[in-house]
């Protein structure tokens, strides 16, 4: 797995323990300047041979030049079969089996598979730990297109190792002559845990990754940064948390779901003192049941504007091939015999 991290210290030692213990044999991760413990708690992974840790001081955003590379030495030098790409607020949920299990079941001519987002929302913030409290998932994600909210449908990518991949900014593809995608099938949930406190959101802010000139903020990145310098971030927390009304009105209307599996699997790995097992520490490895019929029937339903997605990607990635090769033709015996039938 590769991660990109910064000021993630909340979440980032569960992160790392929970993919170690569903089936990820080692973790590459990028700390890009972290001031809140997050370096040291990816230290602690890194003495324990379990991650390779690379430091970026810079204050920018090149997500997409930082995880190629990370993507490429877990191929070249870690000799990885397939690499997952993970943010510090995601948990790659495979849908039975672990996720070398699912990822094993790829037919060979096939490089390229897709989780499906699962955006868990915030509760009312008690200061606890975020798994405790966040255990309301969004039933009904907006398409990416609707830009009047943040919380959308999208796909992770997962891949076979390859030395020459590069890796889309916010890892939703990755590409390589012969890289063939399985598409319509997203056989690992990405649990998304996003807003999860007021101090969380004040780190993310302060951060600010806006600062890159090549970077594109999205949505929720523009509204935090606008909330931050109008000092109103807790209000601005508040508007997307969902109280015990909402929650009871949303249930009724299946637009939201109490989804505990993560707290759960997180509970088995915590320690005493908030800390988590490493693998081999007395933990046995986490297991992922099948769904049931009912839950694999809302899955499909809620995963289907991805495979509306995934045939529009399709077909520009088609046309941008007719284009080129229609320039090389232009350039080649087409060019020169219209030159010379205007001769």
């Amino acid at each position: 797995m590769t991660l990109l991290a910064r000021d993630e210290a909340d979440v980032v030692d569960a992160q790392v323990a929970y993919h170690l213990h569903a089936g990820v044999d080692h973790v590459i991760a990028t700390d890009n300047a972290s001031t809140d413990g997050t370096t040291e708690i990816l230290e602690r992974y890194e003495r324990a041979g379990r991650l390779r840790l690379i430091r970026e001081a810079a204050d920018d955003m090149r997500q997409d030049e930082w995880v190629t590379r990370m993507a490429r030495l877990a191929a070249t030098e870690h000799g990885a079969d397939w690499v997952i790409h993970a943010d510090a607020d995601e948990f790659w949920w495979p849908r039975g089996g672990s996720v070398k299990d699912v990822l094993a079941t790829v037919p060979s001519r096939y490089g390229v598979v897709r989780g499906c987002w699962r955006h868990f929302l915030p509760r009312p913030d008690d200061g606890g730990f975020f798994a405790e409290r966040m255990t309301v998932r969004l039933a009904t994600p907006a398409h990416p297109g609707d830009k009047e909210t943040i919380f959308h449908a999208h796909q992770k990518v997962a891949h076979r190792g390859r030395a020459d991949v590069e890796i889309e900014r916010g890892n939703h593809n990755a590409h390589a002559p012969g890289l063939e995608s399985l598409r319509g099938w997203h056989p690992i949930e990405v649990l998304h845990f996003s807003f999860r406190s007021v101090a969380q959101l004040e780190r993310k802010a302060r951060g600010n990754w806006l600062r890159s000139p090549t970077y594109e903020p999205t949505l929720h990145r523009l509204l935090l940064d606008d909330a931050f310098r109008e000092d109103r971030l807790a209000e601005f927390y508040a508007s997307h948390a969902v109280d015990d009304d909402q929650l009871a009105r949303r249930l009724a209307d299946c637009s939201l779901a109490v989804d505990t599996r993560l707290r759960d699997a997180l509970r088995g790995l915590r320690a005493a003192d908030g800390s988590f097992a490493l693998p081999g520490e007395g933990q046995a490895a986490l297991t992922f049941p099948r769904p049931t019929a009912a839950d694999d029937a809302t899955y499909a339903a809620e995963a289907s504007v991805l495979v509306e997605i995934d045939g529009i990607v399709l077909a520009e990635h088609r046309v941008h091939a007719l284009e080129r090769r229609l320039d090389a033709l232009q350039r080649g015996q087409l060019g020169i015999a219209r030159r010379l039938a205007r001769r």
